[in-house]
């Protein structure tokens, strides 16, 4: 007869009870998952039996009791409660406080052919934290405190994140992120029930980003219009899939583009400010879930290739409306001042081949875009393609 999950569950937390590891591993089938969240994602049998032996020598007195058992299938969910003293070893680098502890949690155990197969564990992490004094108790003045604290740092980096999103068009948002200005751009497009982000601004604009994705339905990918530092920055905090151009995934995965910078083109001050807040933006190397290249169509834009300013720079392109996403195809600010103005070429600090990067701006404007919306600062209006020849010289 087989082995159900209510008898495995039942036997397995016996041997919890009984602290008896050994009979907890032989309930395992070999290379069985055992994740408890925020504590330990693991294997048996060598994980399991590493994380129980610590648990136990930290808490000598640990005694569970199960309150309920409720099986469907393959599958058995175990809602516990667990006492006993921190009083034993370290645990996981916390030193032993002495302080009691009252817990409760649930195990959803997945069993096959009579073993655990996975364990998806739940307990309160905070609740435990509270009561071994990592944090003070709840509505004590020391929690006051650190609320406060909390709080104040929350409202401090909102300086640095983003704005509510603004409607730039018809199924199209800007997020304006950086301090004070708020001069970086990422734009959130329409795409199904959610919306991709075009460019991902500088790390401290997760939060931003995120917040307004969510009011439109949720985040479904960041497409990249580059790989540099301030424009991959928030995309590793995001957590949807990144895309970009062929020729930018060694930029968006290694040092952000920072290789291929000459800050001896910038004035004394830029030198010395540029490398600091590059590094300050970025929220490190993307992981790439795939590529975009000229003709493609995105969400309902074209794929414009336009080199110069990074060798994969891409704007997208929507005929409908004329509306142009370009990222860093041309600049309305000067880097250097935040001084903004008129179209102009990127800097040649930061470009890989200025002269494609003028070529790229012609192009641009031979397509005629009624409205163009840059990486940074505002957008052209107007006599767009006038006003983008006129910048490419």
């Amino acid at each position: 007869m087989a082995v159900t999950p209510a008898a495995v569950a039942k036997t397995y937390f016996a041997a919890i009870a009984a602290r008896d590891v050994e009979a907890m591993v032989a309930c395992w089938a070999p290379g069985g998952r055992e994740f408890i969240r925020g504590q330990v994602d693991t294997r048996a049998p060598d994980g399991v039996r590493e994380y129980f032996t610590a648990l136990f020598s930290a808490v000598p007195d640990f005694d569970l009791r199960v309150v309920s058992t409720t099986t469907n299938k393959d599958r058995a969910a175990v809602r516990w409660t667990a006492t006993g003293t921190f009083a034993g070893a370290d645990f996981k680098g916390i030193a032993a406080t002495g302080r009691r502890i009252e817990l409760e949690g649930l195990d959803e155990l997945t069993v096959k052919d009579g073993l655990i197969a996975e364990n998806n564990a739940f307990s309160d992490a905070m609740t435990f934290a509270r009561q071994i004094g990592m944090l003070p108790p709840e509505g004590s003045k020391a929690d006051v405190r650190v609320t406060a604290a909390f709080n104040a740092k929350t409202r401090a980096l909102r300086k640095l994140s983003a704005a509510a999103p603004e409607p730039v068009a018809d199924g199209v948002w800007i997020v304006r992120g950086g301090f004070p200005l708020k001069t970086m751009n990422v734009y959130l497009v329409r795409d199904g029930d959610g919306v991709l982000a075009f460019d991902a601004g500088i790390q401290a604009m997760v939060p931003g980003i995120a917040a307004a994705a969510a009011t439109l339905g949720g985040l479904t990918r960041v497409v990249l219009g580059h790989g540099h530092q301030d424009h991959r920055g928030a995309a590793p905090g995001l957590g949807a899939p990144v895309f970009c151009h062929p020729a930018d995934v060694p930029f968006a995965t290694g040092d952000g583009g920072q290789s291929s910078f000459d800050f001896s083109k910038l004035n004394p001050v830029g030198r010395r400010v540029f490398p600091v807040l590059l590094k300050q933006w970025d929220g490190g190397p993307v992981t790439i879930a795939g590529t975009v290249q000229e003709g493609d169509v995105v969400a309902g834009f074209e794929v414009v290739h336009l080199p110069g300013h990074a060798p994969g720079l891409i704007g997208l392109y929507r005929e409908s409306d004329g509306l142009a996403l370009t990222s860093d195809c041309f600049y309305t600010l000067d880097p250097q001042t935040s001084i903004k103005g008129p179209p102009r070429i990127p800097h040649a600090a930061f470009n890989v081949d200025t002269e494609q990067a003028r070529q790229s701006i012609l192009k641009l404007a031979a397509i005629g875009p009624r409205a163009a919306w840059p990486g940074h600062a505002d957008p052209v209006t107007g006599d767009v393609a006038g006003a983008l020849t006129a910048a490419a010289g």
